[in-house]
């Protein structure tokens, strides 16, 4: 089976995208795992610092590995937004085969000191782990939300500055970087978030010369991601509708069965509907 390094190339050489989802529970798994196996698609189960807290670290590890045994499929798994070098140690050390050191909100100096240390510490395992960075801010929180957050970069001036994305990426040796171009984290209540700023996806891209992340794809049209792949980005991150579709999901369950005591059974509504979620951005990502 091909790494996720060769799995993420292919995807650029190709102009898509690898879809990337975050989960916080074994319905979550299986929703993102069958929809890719359906569509025959490689796929990201992304796991942040509290999403690993709350399914264990080991535990999400070894149930992502016995699905791609079991299954022969496509499927990775990423330890998304770690902000300690220690944690991405951990990631690393259970297994996963990515993991994102978030320094963002770090001055440029630590962030690179401490993303060049995740680098080092990945290339001394033995095996092939990617390393993404993360340069420029746009948010941490996994919301619906009614107005942007203080200090998302919205405006020209406050997206990553080309020239800081290429002096960070060269002096830290990351293998892929996730820059703020107008996305955020979570997801508005009304309507579509604020458009990407296609041009400096296009801008870093070509002066990195690696593969993007768009972060916070939750809310933003698909015109806008496909037009953000096209100009460089290789991985889409979806947290939020999957978020959404659980709770309605399960909601519309307990109230069509209020008398439903079994977890299996009302909950597999909350898994259709995360499922649905991940076929439609699967789609989008890979243009079909």
């Amino acid at each position: 089976m091909k790494t996720l390094r060769e799995t993420i190339l292919e995807a650029k050489a190709k102009g898509v995208a690898v879809g990337h989802f975050n989960i916080s529970n074994l319905e979550g798994v299986y929703a993102v795992a069958d929809a890719a196996k359906e569509l025959g698609l490689p796929v990201i189960i992304g796991a942040s610092e509290g999403e690993r807290d709350f399914v264990g670290v080991k535990e999400i590890a070894n149930v992502v590995k016995t699905l791609r045994e079991e299954r022969g499929q496509a499927i990775y798994l990423n330890a998304d937004h770690t902000y300690s070098v220690d944690r991405v140690k951990e990631a690393i050390d259970a297994g996963f085969d990515s993991a994102i050191f978030d320094g963002a909100q770090l001055s440029m100096e630590e962030n690179i000191n401490k993303a060049k240390e995740c680098v080092a510490y990945a290339k001394s395992v033995g095996r092939d782990v990617i390393i993404e960075g993360e340069l420029g801010y746009i948010g941490t929180s996994s919301k619906v939300f009614k107005e942007i957050p203080e200090g998302v970069a919205i405006t020209d001036a406050m997206l990553t500055n080309v020239e800081d994305a290429k002096k960070f990426v060269a002096e830290t040796g990351v293998d892929m970087l996730a820059p703020a171009v107008g996305n955020i984290h979570g997801m508005f209540a009304k309507g579509m978030d604020p458009a990407l700023n296609i041009n400096r996806v296009k801008e870093i891209s070509d002066a990195v010369n690696l593969p993007l992340v768009l972060h916070g794809a939750s809310g933003n049209s698909d015109q806008d991601i496909q037009a953000a792949i096209k100009a460089g980005v290789a991985v889409v991150h979806v947290n939020t509708e999957l978020r959404v579709a659980y709770r309605t999901g399960l909601e519309e369950a307990l109230k069509a069965n209020p008398d439903e005591v079994a977890p299996y059974k009302y909950e597999k509504a909350a898994k259709e509907a995360m499922q649905k979620v991940v076929t439609e951005k699967l789609k989008v990502f890979n243009f079909l």
